[in-house]
């Protein structure tokens, strides 16, 4: 049996089976559609709902492989979804697409996801009881066989796995932690999509001033 960090057993319970990327079985079935689509141009989607209303919402959080996503990547993805939804009409009635990055306090719907987050404070829901409740709090504590370790904020020296198949809803909590990183993330992107110096002002692109001005009074 594996231990937490303080020397105390940590507690274990067994794995089923489910997906936290789709909460009912229309979503899931969309997902199901969507996903190649998404693939196909180059993201993933993290999450998605349709929700109910007056006028129904079909909310797709994505993201590319690294991370990253902008504006021009949702229009991007939005309207390659648009053209197969459209084609497969799996929705009855009218509504409304929406494209969105996950944010910072983003939900974890994905094994990886708790892998890349590891260390940093996540509120997790289950569909269940376990240790006589569903909903906890604490610093994740990586993953092992499927299962979710969390150090709890509410035990000292307390750390328990539970089956990623038990997750109905999992997030970030937005700490000062989560947003330094969130911080230095958009700092390194913004970088390495600025152009050099030496692109910038490459002396063999710059026009030469002696030339210009021989060749317009030659002209004159």
């Amino acid at each position: 049996m594996a231990r937490s960090s303080g020397g105390h057993p940590a507690r274990r319970f067994f794995v089923g089976s489910g997906t936290v990327r789709g909460k009912t079985p229309e979503d899931r079935s969309l997902i199901e559609l969507l996903d190649p689509v998404a693939e196909a141009a180059g993201y993933e989607i993290v999450r998605l709902r349709l929700m109910g209303g007056q006028t129904r919402r079909l909310q797709i959080m994505a993201e590319r492989p690294d991370g990253t996503m902008d504006v021009e990547d949702c229009a991007r993805l939005s309207r390659a979804c648009s053209l197969v939804l459209d084609a497969a009409d799996p929705i009855k009635g009218e509504y409304l697409l929406e494209v969105s990055t996950p944010g910072i306090d983003r939900p974890l719907t994905r094994l990886k996801d708790f892998e890349t987050y590891d260390g940093y404070e996540a509120r997790l829901e289950l569909d269940r009881l376990a240790e006589g409740r569903k909903r906890f709090r604490g610093k994740l504590a990586g993953v092992e066989e499927g299962n979710i370790g969390i150090d709890l904020d509410d035990e000292s020296d307390v750390t328990i796995y539970v089956p990623f198949a038990w997750i109905v809803e999992a997030k970030l909590y937005l700490s000062d932690e989560l947003l330094k990183r969130g911080a230095e993330e958009r700092a390194a992107r913004i970088q390495s999509e600025s152009p050099s110096p030496s692109e910038s002002s490459n002396p063999s692109e710059s026009p030469n001033l002696s030339e210009s001005l021989e060749s317009s009074e030659d002209e004159e």
